[in-house]
């Protein structure tokens, strides 16, 4: 089983993940940490957990969930994997820092895209990538069936969806994606969102107001 540790970062209070393999590898996705000490905790952990950063991935690439991702090329020399929609979110979240007044610099490192389907495997467990426009037009969120989780960005929240008022947003395709990609899922399915408390993929098809099953 792949184990998930989330941090809390930033003033966004954004969901940044470790998903992490017995063998150490491990995953980091959506760093938002921003300050000195963010970036310290995320460190200490992989360092004191001895864990491989192996891979280095954004589920979207709006500024809350990107302050980090200088610091984790830097440290770690890990390509940032995206879909190809999002580069223009990339290159645009040093501006949208300075619009909200919280710097954050442009992105220097290397990018590779990924696409709706792909697979990658950590520590022997496959992790597949589930393409779920809507709040940004290349939100993507990672699944791992045999472990039981989905990584929903900001597409999902308990009680809760995506808002869809920046550049490139839009409600019907974000509700389209949730209820075709996402609860497609076992209901059993734990989501792990870019904000707020983890819930599951059958508590918010029955429960959550914006798109729970025979819901409009």
């Amino acid at each position: 089983m792949l184990q998930v540790k989330s941090f809390c970062f930033n003033p966004f209070a954004e969901n940044t993940y470790v998903v992490s393999a017995a063998n150490g590898t491990c995953a980091i996705i959506d760093p938002g940490c921003r300050s000195q000490a963010e970036q310290t905790a995320l460190e200490t952990y992989i360092r004191q957990n001895e864990l491989i950063p192996t891979y280095f991935l954004n589920t979207h690439c709006h500024l809350d969930h990107v302050f980090g991702n200088n610091f984790v090329y830097q440290s770690w020399k890990l390509p940032l994997r995206i879909h190809r929609a999002e580069q223009p979110v990339l290159d645009f979240a040093a501006r949208t820092g300075d619009l909200y007044q919280v710097p954050c610099e442009p992105y220097e490192g290397a990018v590779e895209y990924l696409a709706a389907g792909d697979r990658w495997t950590l520590g022997g467990e496959t992790i597949q990538c589930l393409f779920t426009p809507g709040h940004s037009p290349g939100s993507l969120s990672f699944y791992c069936s045999t472990s039981g989780w989905v990584i929903s960005g900001d597409v999902l929240f308990q009680g809760s969806v995506g808002r869809t008022d920046l550049p490139g947003g839009n409600m019907d395709l974000l509700l389209s994606s949730i209820r075709e990609q996402l609860f497609s899922l076992p209901e059993e399915t734990m989501v792990y969102s870019g904000h707020g408390p983890a819930t599951t993929i059958g508590s918010e098809k029955s429960s959550n107001p914006f798109v729970r099953i025979g819901s409009n």
